[in-house]
């Protein structure tokens, strides 16, 4: 609810005022408590308690909070349009430093028997998605579900010889990803990154990346908290190098 990451509890009369400030969030960051009282036909001291189930000690706090929440918006809404990144990518798809990468992934996939995609967040939601993808296209492929417990010790060294891994994450900086390839790189087990960055760790804990390069696009999941940020950054990029790299193990397999 506004700034907060949780419906704090508040009474019928806090909700009028909770109401007013969500029509007029712009010109209430500006308003004096005793303008906000006369606007809601309430009293400073109603709008004080309201600032309190808000974690605002003062109704300057709460301004301040209030205007980094519109803030937040306001910067979602100009990304949200931005079609110019997906664009750039696709132009570069002709470039050869893509295309080399992509012909080496297809090499070392084409000589797996399974892959196994993983991702957390959205990127797990994409994972799934290759998955379905390289098994529609012939190539044995699974989502592992939670990486954190994935069995990986269990896997006979003959079995992770011939298994490959596709990590997908936009940043590359994913802690729950990183410990999973930490522990795979003990393995006899190659790993290919799609990933935004070559120069993240994930990149640097697998065999061969692919990476996209577009600009990062993310809002704070709450105004008061810069430490946490919800990623907005496309995964068509994620989706279209999934889609060309099943699309040539295909075409190898089906020439010889």
């Amino acid at each position: 609810m506004l700034f907060l990451d949780y419906n704090p509890a508040l009474t019928q009369l806090e909700y009028e005022i909770y109401h007013y400030i969500s029509q007029h969030l712009s010109s209430v960051s500006k308003m004096k408590i005793k303008d906000l009282a006369l606007a809601t036909h309430t009293s400073t001291a109603s709008i004080s308690r309201f600032c309190k189930k808000f974690d605002c000690d003062t109704y300057t706090e709460f301004k301040v909070n209030l205007k980094m929440y519109v803030a937040s918006l306001v910067k979602s809404k100009t990304l949200d349009s931005d079609e110019s990144q997906t664009i750039d990518f696709l132009q570069r798809m002709s470039q050869p430093f893509l295309k080399t990468r992509i012909d080496a992934a297809t090499a070392i996939l084409k000589e797996k028997s399974l892959v196994l995609f993983i991702g957390s967040g959205l990127s797990e939601t994409i994972a799934e998605y290759g998955a379905l993808y390289f098994t529609d296209l012939g190539k044995a492929a699974l989502k592992v579900d939670d990486p954190s417990n994935y069995p990986i010790d269990w896997f006979p060294e003959d079995i992770l010889e011939k298994t490959c891994i596709i990590v997908l994450s936009i940043s590359g900086e994913t802690q729950e990803m990183i410990r999973y390839l930490q522990k795979l790189n003990q393995k006899k087990c190659q790993i290919i990154a799609i990933t935004n960055s070559e120069n993240s760790t994930i990149s640097q804990l697998s065999s061969l990346t692919v990476p996209y390069y577009i600009e990062r696009e993310t809002i704070y999941k709450t105004s008061n908290k810069k430490d946490k940020t919800i990623e907005l950054t496309s995964q068509l990029p994620a989706i279209y190098l999934i889609e060309k790299i099943a699309k040539r193990i295909r075409l190898s397999e089906e020439i010889f």
